[in-house]
Parts: C-alpha cells; structure tokens; sequence
C-alpha cells in the first residue's frame, strides 16, 4: 500500500508541477557568415568596361534575353553561389538607342515591382569619371530590392538588378541584400568605360 500511495504522490506532484502556460518563441533565421569583403578586377578585352566585383562572386556571361539573344556581347551576370542571388547586367550603347528612352525604361522596369514594393526610393549616383545614375532601392517583398543605371549619357548605358533565387521575403533576405548592396555600390564607384 506505501509503494501505491509513494505512485499516486509522485504522479500527482507530476501532474501539478507542469501548468506553467507555453510561450511562443519568437521567429528566427538562421546566422549567416559572410565572407571578408575582397574584391577582383574585372577587365576582359573588348568589353566597354571595367570594374571591380566580390571575389566570392563569378562573372559570367549572359546569352539569353527572354529565350532571345541580348542584342549585344557585353551583357553579363554576377553569381553569388554561396547567397544564392544573381546580379543581371545589361549593356546598351546609346548611339542606336536614345538616351531618354533607356532612362525610361530603367524607371518604368523599376516601378512594375510597385504591386509588392513598399517603397521605391530613387537615389543618385556618381562613380569615376562620367560615371552617373540611379540606384534603386526597392522596399519590402518585391522581386529585386536593390537595382542601378549607370551612363556617360553619351555612349554608355549600364543597367543592374539584384535577385535572388528564391520567394521575395524582405526579413530573410535583408541581411544578405544589404552586404551584397555595398558591393553594388563599389561595382560602380570603380567603373571605368573605355571609348
């Protein structure tokens, strides 16, 4: 009977020692490591630029336009393998197309994220010489966060964006972005065109 009576007590003291009420825990993402910032030159002959990017970025070559060929040789991407992200570039010469019409399809490209962007603040640029712009930045969970123009105005027309291969969730991606944007930044303050 006291080893039943010593079950019953101990079950008891059991059952009324767990009703403290749950607490949820907050959402976390996983502690991302970022790679020291080192940054190689990219100047391949015959291309109209150079620039320096990541070196844990790799420069390749961009062949299709919309299962079309870009209508020139210098359009390029950066991959990010180890961030899963991607950085378009699109080279345009202004002779054959106008000016003002590059500047507006560059603002109209960026505004057709306006369904899903929370705020699209337009900023300017400048970089070496002849180097000026805009830089995108594209609030909340929009496609691209982050995108540029960049043009002597005269022969040169530089347009990039930022994706990233999977769904648009600013919280998640904000820290990469963000370390992938200063990037950007430097891309264009060391971009140089050859004539």
């Amino acid at each position: 009977m006291k080893l039943l009576n010593s079950y019953l007590l101990l079950l008891i003291v059991f059952l009324f020692s767990c009703n403290s009420a749950p607490v949820p825990k907050p959402k976390g993402y996983f502690k991302i490591d970022f790679p020291e910032k080192k940054y190689v030159l990219f100047d391949q002959p015959g291309y109209p630029y150079t620039f320096e990017y990541p070196a844990y970025g790799k420069v390749v070559k961009d062949s299709t336009f919309f299962d079309d060929e870009p209508e020139n040789d210098y359009w390029i991407n950066i991959d990010f393998p180890g961030f899963d992200g991607r950085l378009h570039m699109s080279y345009k010469i202004i002779g054959p197309n106008q000016f003002n019409r590059l500047v507006e399809d560059a603002f109209k490209m960026t505004s057709k994220h306006t369904l899903k962007a929370t705020s699209i603040d337009e900023l300017p640029v400048k970089g070496g010489p002849g180097v000026t712009g805009f830089v995108f930045d594209v609030g909340g969970n929009a496609a691209t966060g982050k995108q540029f123009f960049v043009t002597d105005s005269l022969r040169h027309f530089l347009r990039g964006a930022l994706y990233f291969n999977s769904t648009p969730n600013y919280d998640s991606i904000q820290p990469v972005e963000q370390f992938l944007y200063k990037d950007m930044q430097h891309l264009i303050q060391t971009l140089r065109w050859r004539n």
